[in-house]
């Protein structure tokens, strides 16, 4: 959907937000311009505008967005999935974006940015995903149209959904447009009810949606059958080792990532080095995944790019013989830094670990980087959003994956595991291992100045074998838990993964783990689920009830 980017913002002047999670001046101005909702949907091309307007929410990482109040903050997923976790520390100068080091250190408060930005822009999703939802079926568009759009737009109101609950836990449910003099009668939905709604989203969306192979090169990313299904099982995982009120299965999970599986819309990219470059976007690996643009503006609230890359990316320029700087390095904030304990976990010779991270003196890219300790936490950074960029801190075009296949045999592993199903656990498992065997080292990993080129990894034959055949039990589950991390490492995962498998708090610090305690939901759950606070301005305005320590 790259080229869908100008149309994103185009769509934003229809007037299509009642923004339910922003300051009440926001929801009293009336929409602009002759498009109304009672006519949007009577176009084709306005009523495909107003979806890829809900796309564009989900791309958005910086603040104030287009309208949303006086609200400033920034929010990535690796803020919570890889910093929140030992998979990655703060990174960058010890005093730059210090609520990084409160979310990390449990000791953040319902002003915190990140939270307060993760917040709003999740509820302007959802308020925008309702004026589809709530509009298009009177609409005079094709019927086949009207179908997918409205499947897209479910998918993504559980998507905004998700997120929430995952991090806040039960949070009020709407589904039709909220004006201010409502904001009184507002109510938070408990854990089990939001999850109960994201799930009847997403099984409706299933009904509307088409096959990935159904969608033209133009639209690539839009929401499919698969990412519908992928997403499904990952709300009913996360249920499972967390709140599982609904009295969910593993035999669900098991039937949710088979019918993916036999659906044939999906494969593994042959080389692991290559999921993250542009050649691996919107690939066979691909089930979700976010679209972005190269932008031609520095980052700011308006553009195509993403600037996701900016904040991770190396913060010290690499100077060449002369002492000058070398073009290409230096463009980023240097924050999430991969941990030592996460690079131990990579077995020896195991080519993703060089895909995953790199270290000082390394060639990205065809680029020799220096990684200076006064400005980074652990001597890494990612590698996976390393990207040429032309200019210092341009929004970038690189897409952001948010569900591969590989998490989708991965999920089935583990849910043929906890059903007793050791044999073919092992079989898919082993699946991943063989794809990661025959990766070739990252582009430009070799030569400098050569940026493209995929060198072999040169690596012993027996590297990455089978696991046994014989595992099982708690044994078969470790071995897949370590496959997931390695696999999915720095993709914002490792937290969720850890919380919903009961081993969070064994990885923290004897005093963090205290803190993350104090704001945990501990009775009748599966293991501890551990919340953030509500963002303060809605706390207070809708008057709900703050999160356990807060």
């Amino acid at each position: 959907m790259k080229t869908a980017q100008a149309a994103r913002l185009i769509a934003l002047s229809v007037g299509l937000v009642f923004a339910q999670g922003c300051k009440q001046s926001f929801l009293d101005k009336q929409p602009l311009g002759t498009i109304t909702q009672g006519n949007l949907f009577n176009d084709p091309t306005n009523a495909v505008q107003a979806v890829n307007a809900i796309y564009d929410v989900a791309s958005w990482d910086q603040g104030p967005k287009f309208g949303v109040g006086d609200y400033v903050g920034q929010t990535y997923e690796w803020m919570f999935g890889d910093i929140m976790s030992d998979d990655a520390e703060k990174g960058s100068t010890p005093s730059d974006f210090t609520p990084l080091i409160e979310l990390k250190t449990w000791t953040m408060g319902p002003g915190n940015s990140p939270l307060g930005t993760l917040w709003v822009h999740s509820f302007t999703g959802v308020a925008r995903a309702n004026t589809v939802i709530n509009n298009i079926d009177a609409g005079t568009i094709d019927a086949t149209l009207k179908n997918r759009l409205k499947g897209e737009a479910l998918f993504l109101r559980a998507y905004f959904y998700f997120n929430l609950v995952k991090s806040f836990g039960g949070v009020p449910l709407f589904d039709q447009a909220v004006l201010p003099t409502a904001a009184a009668a507002v109510t938070r939905a408990s854990i089990s009810e939001t999850y109960a709604f994201i799930e009847k989203d997403l099984k409706a969306a299933l009904a509307l949606l088409p096959e990935k192979n159904a969608y033209a090169s133009v639209d690539l990313g839009r929401a499919t059958k698969g990412a519908a299904n992928g997403y499904l099982a990952r709300v009913i995982m996360y249920q499972l080792g967390t709140d599982n009120t609904n009295k969910h299965t593993w035999q669900e999970v098991y039937d949710l990532t088979s019918t993916i599986i036999a659906s044939t819309q999906y494969s593994l990219l042959p080389n692991y080095a290559a999921i993250h470059q542009t050649q691996g976007e919107n690939s066979s690996e691909s089930v979700f995944e976010i679209q972005f643009a190269t932008s031609n503006d520095t980052y700011g609230p308006i553009m195509t790019g993403t600037t996701n890359n900016v904040f991770q990316n190396n913060r010290v320029a690499t100077k060449d013989a002369s002492g000058k700087n070398i073009p290409g390095t230096g463009w980023g904030y240097g924050f999430n830094n991969p941990t030592q304990n996460l690079v131990s976990e990579f077995e020896a010779n195991d080519p993703r670990l060089e895909a995953t991270v790199y270290k000082n003196n390394d060639i990205v890219l065809g680029i020799p980087e220096t990684i200076d300790l006064s400005q980074n936490d652990t001597g890494y950074l990612n590698r996976k959003v390393a990207i040429l960029v032309p200019t210092a801190n341009q929004a970038g075009p690189q897409n952001i994956r948010k569900m591969r296949y590989a998490d989708i045999l991965l999920m089935k592993a583990e849910a043929a595991a906890q059903l007793g199903k050791s044999s073919e656990a092992v079989v898919l498992v082993n699946q991943v291992r063989a794809r990661a065997r025959t990766s070739t080292r990252p582009p430009g990993a070799t030569t400098v100045g050569t940026s493209d080129n995929y060198a072999p990894t040169n690596a012993p034959a027996n590297t990455l074998p089978d696991i046994s055949a014989g595992l099982s039990g708690q044994a078969l589950l470790t071995a897949i838990w370590h496959e997931r991390r390695v696999e999915l490492a720095e993709e914002s995962l490792r937290f969720w993964d850890l919380v919903r498998t009961g081993r969070y708090f064994g990885t923290l610090s004897a005093d963090v783990a205290g803190r993350a305690r104090l704001h945990s939901i501990t009775t009748n759950v599966v293991n501890p689920i551990p919340l953030l606070p509500i963002e303060l301005n809605d706390a207070q305005t809708w008057h709900l009830p703050q999160n356990p320590g807060f």
